[in-house]
């Protein structure tokens, strides 16, 4: 097996203790060096892989959450998505999140971006899709997800962001990805 020689900026890892370990996330410190000899202890935190979804439905309108982030204490609009179960397929959980937490079935999904929302600090891949339509179950959403399901306008979407109403990285990479699609014709 032929290893990579050690790039001149590469940190060193000299170790990694756990701290918690729980279904959703493990905590652990690392002990880093860097290239310059300076060693120090660094957080990190790795969680599940999630996927979320844009629906787009053909008036160009983005299915998103209202819903309330304890943690923030703020009321903000989302993409409904979700923590990947152990082993599953990204594709899967996405739809399946859509019609768990909205009641609208996504058709015609593709992905569009793939990233990573802390790379200093958090392992997290998180993976975006486009959905184009979807179909109404008729079931009602998941009350502990959100307040309100909606339509909202993808030329509304920048206004949201600018305001405050749209704060997740997840939301804004996806809308972002979106509008650029958009933006070159590709969408």
């Amino acid at each position: 097996m032929t290893t990579e020689p050690k790039r001149a900026s590469e940190w060193t890892i000299h170790g990694e203790r756990i701290i918690d370990d729980t279904r959703r996330a493990v905590l652990s410190v690392a002990d880093v060096e860097l290239p310059d000899g300076v060693r120090f202890e660094q957080y990190v935190l790795r969680v599940p892989g999630a996927a979320m979804v844009i629906v787009l439905d053909d008036a160009e309108r983005v299915l998103m959450m209202w819903r309330h982030r304890f943690i923030l204490n703020r009321w903000v609009w989302e993409l409904p998505g979700g923590y990947l179960d152990p082993s599953e397929d990204p594709t899967s959980c996405a739809a399946r999140e859509v019609e768990e937490e909205t009641g609208w079935r996504p058709r015609n999904m593709e992905r569009i971006v793939t990233f990573q929302p802390m790379v200093g600090t958090i392992d997290q891949e998180n993976a975006v899709f486009l959905a184009r339509g979807a179909d109404f179950t008729g079931e009602a959403p998941d009350i502990n997800e959100a307040e309100a399901i909606d339509w909202i306008p993808l030329d509304r979407v920048q206004q949201l962001m600018e305001s405050g109403e749209i704060i997740g990285a997840g939301t804004i990479s996806g809308l972002l990805a979106v509008l650029l699609l958009k933006a070159t014709g590709r969408l």
